[in-house]
């Protein structure tokens, strides 16, 4: 029987998340397991990844032979062409060839790219943005991370570096950014950003349910859900700033591309639902020209956690289509 089964990971700071699809691109095996025993090594971090891949064939009972490729998305600046992580900000790896030994050690091909690059191909290809044309994606999670298709392909710029939309300055005077700049998107409206506006504000004395949850980090992202659902007078108003400029990154989005859609992901949406895309839609139309707007739809993604995985999975899709 020929090869008939492909290996896509999510890989993060703290895990990875691996499905096995077969020929009908239904999936047949999942695993996630925790990368935090990688350290700070960059070839500790490669067996993490090559024992999971593994692990997966192992656990799933599908031959080695029948894996016809593995791709994954990962956080940082990446080489798609050549499989290289130029720069990650929550792994150890610079200008670190990962393509090589993954190939090496399973004789298939191996395909990266950055994880919400990644995530918004697969919800163009699987999830919420099929049908679609032009699609800005907004992920909103620790970070901010975008993604951009046009005309139907994925745009990565100039050495695979465009859609850094969550360092779209929006106010020079605004928070510091961890990029170095100040009033970056994601200063404002990232897990992040949120946590520290709300870390501002108790330590001024306001009471809120997620103080201790933000006093040496960020809260999670279902803590938030509860916060809100509690209307948590701190923490809606954390929200509603998150989202004001969110609306106003999108409305510059809007004007800039003219896209056929937006598309909000990332763990913080899928936590609280659509609090973030009401609150959006309800100020975007002043940040954006009316006779662009009203050829733009504005939703979130369906795909969840399996977003890079159905990602991944499009990746090996359009290398096999010769693209």
């Amino acid at each position: 029987m020929a090869k008939s089964y492909n290996i896509c990971l999510d890989i993060g700071g703290t895990k990875v998340l691996g499905a096995i699809f077969d020929e009908n691109m239904e999936q047949v095996f999942r695993l996630k397991k925790k990368t935090k025993e990688s350290g700070e090594n960059t070839e500790n971090v490669e067996q993490v990844i090559i024992s999971v891949v593994q692990e997966m064939i192992d656990s799933s009972g599908i031959e080695k032979k029948k894996i016809h490729a593995i791709a994954a998305g990962a956080p940082g600046v990446i080489d798609q062409a050549d499989g290289i992580v130029l720069f990650s900000p929550n792994l150890p790896w610079r200008n670190y060839d990962i393509r090589t030994p993954l190939e090496e050690k399973f004789g298939v091909p191996f395909y990266i790219g950055n994880d919400v690059n990644v995530g918004v191909l697969g919800e163009y290809r699987h999830g919420a943005a099929r049908g679609y044309r032009n699609i800005v994606g907004l992920f909103v999670g620790t970070g901010m991370g975008g993604g951009l298709i046009l005309n139907g392909e994925l745009y990565t710029g100039h050495q695979f570096k465009a859609a850094e939309y969550g360092h779209m300055v929006l106010d020079p005077e605004g928070p510091m950014c961890n990029c170095g700049q100040r009033g970056c998107l994601e200063a404002f409206s990232s897990k992040q950003g949120i946590s520290d506006y709300i870390r501002q504000q108790t330590r001024r004395g306001r009471p809120s349910l997620l103080a201790e949850n933000v006093k040496d980090g960020v809260f999670k992202s279902k803590r938030l859900k509860q916060a809100l659902a509690a209307n948590d007078p701190l923490a809606t108003e954390a929200v509603e700033r998150a989202c004001h400029y969110l609306a106003v990154a999108t409305g510059n989005l809007i004007n800039t591309f003219s896209p056929d859609l937006v598309l909000y992901g990332g763990g913080v949406i899928e936590a609280v639902g659509n609090i973030f895309l009401e609150k959006i839609i309800a100020q975007v139309d002043r940040y954006c020209m009316p006779s662009i707007r009203t050829t733009v739809e504005l939703t979130t993604a369906a795909l969840g956690d399996d977003s890079v995985i159905y990602g991944a999975l499009a990746m090996i899709e359009e290398a096999e289509a010769g693209k």
